[in-house]
Protein backbone atom coordinates (compact mmCIF):
# COMPACT_ATOMS: atom_id res chain seq x y z
CA UNK A 1 0.00 0.00 0.00
CA UNK A 2 3.01 2.32 0.85
CA UNK A 3 4.10 1.77 -2.49
CA UNK A 4 1.28 2.49 -4.48
CA UNK A 5 1.16 5.91 -2.23
CA UNK A 6 4.63 6.49 -2.67
CA UNK A 7 4.12 6.07 -6.61
CA UNK A 8 1.07 8.27 -6.20
CA UNK A 9 2.46 11.37 -5.00
CA UNK A 10 5.40 11.30 -7.23
CA UNK A 11 3.06 11.42 -10.41
CA UNK A 12 1.08 14.39 -9.00
CA UNK A 13 3.96 16.15 -8.18
CA UNK A 14 5.01 15.05 -12.11
CA UNK A 15 1.75 16.74 -13.56
CA UNK A 16 1.58 19.73 -10.92
CA UNK A 17 5.08 20.59 -12.45
CA UNK A 18 4.28 20.11 -15.82
CA UNK A 19 1.26 22.01 -15.59
CA UNK A 20 2.79 24.97 -14.24
CA UNK A 21 5.56 24.51 -17.01
CA UNK A 22 2.64 24.23 -19.55
CA UNK A 23 0.83 27.60 -17.66
CA UNK A 24 4.49 29.68 -17.61
CA UNK A 25 4.98 29.11 -21.57
CA UNK A 26 1.68 30.26 -22.33
CA UNK A 27 1.65 33.22 -20.23
CA UNK A 28 5.28 33.95 -21.49
CA UNK A 29 3.97 33.14 -25.29
CA UNK A 30 1.18 35.58 -24.46
CA UNK A 31 3.34 38.65 -23.47
CA UNK A 32 5.33 38.27 -26.57
CA UNK A 33 2.60 38.34 -28.82
CA UNK A 34 1.64 41.22 -27.42
CA UNK A 35 1.65 44.03 -30.79
CA UNK A 36 1.89 48.04 -30.20
CA UNK A 37 0.23 49.32 -33.79
CA UNK A 38 1.51 52.69 -35.36
CA UNK A 39 -0.77 55.54 -37.03
CA UNK A 40 -1.17 55.99 -40.87
CA UNK A 41 -2.24 59.00 -42.01
CA UNK A 42 -1.59 62.85 -43.20
CA UNK A 43 0.52 64.97 -41.18
CA UNK A 44 -0.17 68.58 -41.52
CA UNK A 45 2.07 71.53 -40.29
CA UNK A 46 4.09 74.76 -40.71
CA UNK A 47 7.76 75.99 -40.21
CA UNK A 48 7.61 78.24 -37.70
CA UNK A 49 11.15 79.64 -37.92
CA UNK A 50 9.82 81.65 -41.33
CA UNK A 51 7.55 84.09 -39.36
CA UNK A 52 10.38 84.83 -36.41
CA UNK A 53 12.81 85.25 -39.20
CA UNK A 54 10.20 87.85 -41.02
CA UNK A 55 9.49 89.96 -37.57
CA UNK A 56 13.00 90.43 -36.50
CA UNK A 57 14.46 90.60 -40.50
CA UNK A 58 12.79 93.33 -42.37
CA UNK A 59 14.98 92.09 -45.77
CA UNK A 60 12.87 89.08 -45.38
CA UNK A 61 9.41 87.56 -45.15
CA UNK A 62 8.07 84.36 -45.96
CA UNK A 63 5.84 81.29 -44.89
CA UNK A 64 5.80 77.57 -45.30
CA UNK A 65 3.13 74.56 -45.22
CA UNK A 66 4.63 70.99 -44.51
CA UNK A 67 3.28 67.39 -44.92
CA UNK A 68 3.72 63.94 -44.96
CA UNK A 69 2.48 60.68 -45.51
CA UNK A 70 3.38 57.15 -44.00
CA UNK A 71 3.57 54.59 -46.64
CA UNK A 72 4.77 52.02 -44.59
CA UNK A 73 6.86 51.49 -41.15
CA UNK A 74 9.68 53.52 -42.07
CA UNK A 75 9.60 55.49 -45.04
CA UNK A 76 7.01 58.42 -45.28
CA UNK A 77 5.98 60.46 -48.64
CA UNK A 78 7.36 64.57 -47.83
CA UNK A 79 6.29 67.54 -49.28
CA UNK A 80 7.17 71.77 -48.50
CA UNK A 81 5.44 74.46 -49.97
CA UNK A 82 6.06 78.07 -49.46
CA UNK A 83 6.77 81.90 -50.48
CA UNK A 84 9.12 84.19 -50.00
CA UNK A 85 10.62 87.68 -50.20
CA UNK A 86 14.53 88.15 -49.67
CA UNK A 87 16.02 91.68 -50.53
CA UNK A 88 19.88 90.89 -50.81
CA UNK A 89 22.66 93.63 -50.10
CA UNK A 90 26.25 93.15 -51.83
CA UNK A 91 28.89 95.20 -51.62
CA UNK A 92 28.06 96.91 -55.39
CA UNK A 93 24.34 95.42 -55.79
CA UNK A 94 21.21 95.17 -53.82
CA UNK A 95 18.45 92.81 -55.23
CA UNK A 96 15.22 91.03 -54.11
CA UNK A 97 13.89 87.90 -55.48
CA UNK A 98 10.23 86.86 -54.68
CA UNK A 99 8.28 83.86 -55.58
CA UNK A 100 7.35 80.38 -54.39
CA UNK A 101 8.13 76.75 -54.22
CA UNK A 102 7.89 73.14 -54.33
CA UNK A 103 9.92 70.81 -52.56
CA UNK A 104 8.84 66.72 -52.80
CA UNK A 105 10.55 63.74 -51.63
CA UNK A 106 10.64 61.00 -48.83
CA UNK A 107 11.75 60.60 -45.56
CA UNK A 108 13.15 57.42 -43.61
CA UNK A 109 13.23 56.88 -40.02
CA UNK A 110 16.20 55.77 -38.68
CA UNK A 111 15.27 55.49 -35.01
CA UNK A 112 14.15 52.05 -33.57
CA UNK A 113 10.94 53.27 -31.47
CA UNK A 114 10.31 51.70 -27.83
CA UNK A 115 6.59 50.25 -27.39
CA UNK A 116 4.32 52.76 -28.67
CA UNK A 117 6.30 55.85 -28.96
CA UNK A 118 6.10 57.44 -32.29
CA UNK A 119 9.23 59.61 -33.13
CA UNK A 120 12.01 60.26 -35.66
CA UNK A 121 15.35 60.27 -36.97
CA UNK A 122 14.55 61.06 -40.09
CA UNK A 123 17.13 61.12 -43.63
CA UNK A 124 15.81 62.38 -46.55
CA UNK A 125 15.73 63.78 -49.92
CA UNK A 126 13.97 66.52 -52.03
CA UNK A 127 13.29 67.61 -55.39
CA UNK A 128 12.76 71.31 -55.19
CA UNK A 129 11.07 73.63 -57.72
CA UNK A 130 11.01 77.58 -57.50
CA UNK A 131 9.10 80.18 -59.52
CA UNK A 132 9.91 84.12 -59.01
CA UNK A 133 10.97 87.34 -60.32
CA UNK A 134 14.19 89.39 -59.56
CA UNK A 135 14.51 93.01 -59.06
CA UNK A 136 17.90 94.78 -59.50
CA UNK A 137 16.99 97.48 -56.98
CA UNK A 138 20.22 99.86 -57.34
CA UNK A 139 23.86 98.85 -58.39
CA UNK A 140 27.34 100.55 -58.26
CA UNK A 141 29.79 100.44 -61.05
CA UNK A 142 33.01 98.85 -59.73
CA UNK A 143 35.38 101.57 -61.29
CA UNK A 144 38.70 102.01 -59.60
CA UNK A 145 39.43 105.80 -60.08
CA UNK A 146 40.19 108.53 -58.05
CA UNK A 147 39.09 111.39 -60.65
CA UNK A 148 35.67 109.42 -61.63
CA UNK A 149 33.98 107.69 -58.32
CA UNK A 150 30.98 105.50 -59.26
CA UNK A 151 28.10 106.67 -58.25
CA UNK A 152 24.90 104.11 -57.50
CA UNK A 153 22.09 103.79 -59.87
CA UNK A 154 18.93 103.38 -58.77
CA UNK A 155 16.61 102.47 -61.40
CA UNK A 156 15.05 99.19 -60.97
CA UNK A 157 15.39 96.35 -63.72
CA UNK A 158 12.97 93.21 -63.38
CA UNK A 159 13.48 89.72 -64.57
CA UNK A 160 10.13 87.92 -64.50
CA UNK A 161 9.44 84.33 -64.75
CA UNK A 162 12.47 82.95 -64.05
CA UNK A 163 12.92 78.97 -62.03
CA UNK A 164 15.23 76.64 -60.39
CA UNK A 165 15.41 73.27 -59.56
CA UNK A 166 17.63 71.41 -57.10
CA UNK A 167 18.34 68.23 -55.01
CA UNK A 168 18.00 68.63 -51.66
CA UNK A 169 19.69 66.16 -48.46
CA UNK A 170 17.97 65.84 -45.75
CA UNK A 171 18.89 65.24 -41.42
CA UNK A 172 16.09 65.63 -38.96
CA UNK A 173 14.41 64.51 -35.66
CA UNK A 174 11.01 64.70 -35.01
CA UNK A 175 9.23 64.07 -31.60
CA UNK A 176 5.85 63.90 -30.11
CA UNK A 177 5.07 65.89 -27.67
CA UNK A 178 1.81 65.25 -27.18
CA UNK A 179 -1.04 62.95 -28.89
CA UNK A 180 -0.65 63.75 -32.33
CA UNK A 181 1.26 66.80 -31.97
CA UNK A 182 4.93 67.01 -33.48
CA UNK A 183 7.67 69.05 -33.37
CA UNK A 184 10.42 69.16 -36.02
CA UNK A 185 14.07 70.18 -36.74
CA UNK A 186 15.83 69.68 -39.52
CA UNK A 187 19.12 70.58 -41.85
CA UNK A 188 19.74 70.50 -45.71
CA UNK A 189 22.40 70.48 -48.03
CA UNK A 190 21.28 72.14 -51.28
CA UNK A 191 22.97 71.18 -54.88
CA UNK A 192 21.50 73.37 -57.93
CA UNK A 193 20.77 71.75 -60.93
CA UNK A 194 19.79 74.60 -63.53
CA UNK A 195 18.61 78.11 -62.70
CA UNK A 196 17.24 80.47 -65.52
CA UNK A 197 19.53 83.60 -65.08
CA UNK A 198 18.32 87.46 -65.88
CA UNK A 199 20.11 89.10 -68.36
CA UNK A 200 23.45 90.55 -67.08
CA UNK A 201 22.73 89.97 -64.00
CA UNK A 202 22.87 86.64 -61.75
CA UNK A 203 20.46 85.23 -59.39
CA UNK A 204 21.92 85.33 -55.76
CA UNK A 205 18.76 83.86 -54.26
CA UNK A 206 16.00 81.85 -55.08
CA UNK A 207 13.01 80.93 -52.77
CA UNK A 208 12.92 77.56 -51.01
CA UNK A 209 17.00 77.62 -51.97
CA UNK A 210 17.80 80.34 -49.87
CA UNK A 211 21.44 82.27 -51.26
CA UNK A 212 23.04 80.70 -53.98
CA UNK A 213 26.81 80.50 -53.49
CA UNK A 214 29.48 80.23 -56.65
CA UNK A 215 29.74 76.34 -55.88
CA UNK A 216 25.78 76.32 -57.03
CA UNK A 217 25.17 74.76 -53.60
CA UNK A 218 23.23 75.64 -50.42
CA UNK A 219 21.92 75.20 -47.07
CA UNK A 220 18.72 75.02 -45.65
CA UNK A 221 17.10 74.89 -41.81
CA UNK A 222 13.40 73.85 -40.89
CA UNK A 223 11.90 73.89 -37.46
CA UNK A 224 8.39 72.62 -37.69
CA UNK A 225 5.40 72.26 -35.66
CA UNK A 226 2.56 69.45 -37.21
CA UNK A 227 -0.26 67.24 -36.26
CA UNK A 228 -1.43 63.94 -37.40
CA UNK A 229 -4.59 62.96 -38.75
CA UNK A 230 -4.46 59.58 -38.38
CA UNK A 231 -6.59 56.96 -40.30
CA UNK A 232 -5.71 53.38 -39.34
CA UNK A 233 -3.42 52.09 -37.00
CA UNK A 234 -1.40 48.67 -38.03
Amino acid sequence: MCKYFISFYFLFVFVNGFSQEQKTTVKETGKDTIIYKSPYGIRIGIDISKPILSSINGLYSGFEIVGDYRISKRFFIATEMGYEEKTSEEDYTNSTSKGSYLRLGFNYNVYENWLDMNNEILLGYRYGFSLFDQTLNSYTPNVNSTYFPSNSINTSITASSLNAHWSEFVFGIKVETFKNLFLSASVSYKVLMNAKEPENFKTLFSPGFNRIFESSTGFGFNYTISYLIPFKRK
